[in-house]
This record gives structure tokens, sequence and C-alpha cells, in this order.
């Protein structure tokens, strides 16, 4: 019984909009109908500015951390289920019952869920992507490329049980599918690019 309370914990987690509450809460809009329309950190920055940005990529990496560790102590640390929690809490965030079904592109709750299952690869993903960032100001193209090298990261520097591997390549599929239509853009050249500033300081 404890299994299936961590999956659906991890749903239910990564479907908290931090995104979408926050901008309500900050200016009564809706983010949904901003930018391009999605609920996470980039689209809150770019519509809402800097800290609200900040406040909803940190929650969102928060809540990914959350629904894996609830996983670890419900299960006695089973890495089975663990793995198969952090694949709930990214599929909660992309398709959140309170908004529809309709949420973001879930790479601030991949972030988090593998913060704890496999942080060091993580940390060499993250460095790819911030250099990736700087140089193309095209943080879609960070985390698709990220996404892909993800699973090969986690093969090559951890070693790790194959429930592991099984979801960090899940999750790097997943996060490739969901910027699909940034990869379009991409190939156009109408992607946005990424400014420090946002919207408003």
């Amino acid at each position: 019984m404890k299994p299936l309370i961590a999956i659906a914990a991890a749903y239910l987690i990564g479907g908290i909009p931090f995104g979408y509450l926050l901008v309500r809460w900050k200016t009564g809009a809706d983010v949904r109908a901003m930018g391009s329309g999605n609920i996470g950190a980039t689209n809150v920055w770019r519509s809402t500015g800097r800290a609200i940005g900040v406040a909803t990529l940190l929650l969102d990496i928060l809540k990914g951390f959350c629904a894996v560790w609830l996983a670890a102590w419900l299960t006695d640390h089973d890495v089975n289920w663990m793995s198969a929690a952090a694949a709930a809490v990214i599929l909660g965030h992309a398709f959140p019952a309170m908004l529809g079904f309709q949420g973001g592109k879930a790479v601030a709750s991949f972030v988090g869920a593998f913060l704890y299952l496999a942080p060091l690869p993580l940390l060499a993903i993250v460095i790819f992507f911030v250099v990736t960032v700087a140089v193309s100001r095209y943080i879609s193209l960070g985390s698709v490329l990220g996404a892909a090298m993800f699973p090969v990261a986690v093969y090559l520097i951890q070693h790790p049980p194959l429930p592991v591997l099984l979801a960090a390549l899940f999750g790097g599929v997943f996060i490739i599918w969901r910027h699909k239509g940034n990869i379009a853009r991409l190939r156009e050249g109408t992607e946005n690019v990424f400014r420090l500033k946002g919207a408003r300081a």
C-alpha cells in the first residue's frame, strides 16, 4: 500500500502549479494567458519578473526532490519505487489535475527528482546546460541537449541500478518531447532568446 501512496503523492506534489499560483498571487493574472502560456519558470520570469521566476524555479525543483524523498521514506529506499516516483512527479507537473492536465515542460521537477536520485550526473548536466544557454541564449536548447545527454551521464558517472537508468531515460525523452514546439522554433529561427532581465526586476 505504501508504494502506491508514494506514487500517488508524487503525482499530486508534481501537480502543484507554483508558477500559476505565484503569478495569480502577485498580479491577479493567469500566466497561461501570458507569453508562451507555459506555467514554468522561464515564462513566469519573462512575463512577471525575475523574483517570481526564481521562486517558481526553486519551488518546482523542491517538489521534484520532495516527491522522491517521500517515496524513499515510505518504501524503505526501494529504488524501484523511488524511480517510479521520479517519473510520477514529472508527469504530475506536465499534466496537473488542478489545471485540467495542462501543465509545464517539467524541467525543474526533473531536476529536483534527480537531485535526489542521481546528483553527480545531474551536476554535470547542469553545468553543460548553463554553458549552452550562456553561449546560445536559448534555454530550450540547453534543456533539450541536457535532457538528451542526461541518461548517458547517469550511466557513465553513476552506473546505477536499472530502474534509475530507465527513469533517467524516460525523463530525458519526455523533456525532449515536451519541447517539440521549441525545437520547431529553433529550426525556424523564431525561438525566444533568454535575457536576465524579466518583465520587471
